[in-house]
């Protein structure tokens, strides 16, 4: 099984500590401006340093966690996923089943050095699957590698 490349933990434990400075704010700002009645809620402000912390620390465990969980392998007949930390998700995407694959290079993954593969399969339940955390050279090789699989496993499947 392959895992993806480390830097990838940045980007996780960046998204997290976006959304904890996001929920600190959406405190911050109800301490201004909420008010019950006649009564107006004070949100101390150690418990919104509080949350904000614990969003950090919580956010790069998380992240540091799905990177550990996080692998995928062409097998002889499929692309096998596992990836998940509150639901442990594994995923066989048979390549007879790929309609396209693309390569993607985000802002902030190309910043970081990083991209992105996405397969799209036939169907219409979670009829794509995103391999983030690869090199750019990676993520096109394996783009190429998936794309002969597919065409390989369609002229064996043919009638």
């Amino acid at each position: 099984m392959e895992s993806l490349h480390p830097r990838i933990r940045l980007l996780w434990i960046a998204r997290g500590a976006v959304v904890a400075i996001v929920l600190g704010v959406v405190l911050a700002a109800a301490d201004q401006f909420a008010e019950v009645g006649q009564w107006r809620v004070d949100v101390p402000m150690s418990v919104i340093v509080g949350v904000v912390a614990l969003g950090l620390v919580l956010g790069a465990v998380y992240a540091l966690r799905l990177y550990h969980v996080w692998r995928f392998e062409l097998q002889d007949d499929a692309l096998y996923l596992e990836r998940g930390v509150v639901t442990f998700v594994e995923t066989a995407v048979p390549f007879v089943r790929v309609q396209h694959v693309d390569t993607q290079f985000g802002p902030i993954e190309r910043a970081l050095g990083l991209s992105s593969v996405v397969v799209y399969t036939a169907g219409s339940r979670n009829a794509d699957v995103r391999i983030p955390g690869l090199t750019p050279d990676r993520a096109r090789s394996l783009q190429d590698t998936l794309r002969e699989l597919a065409v390989e496993s369609e002229a064996e499947d043919a009638v």
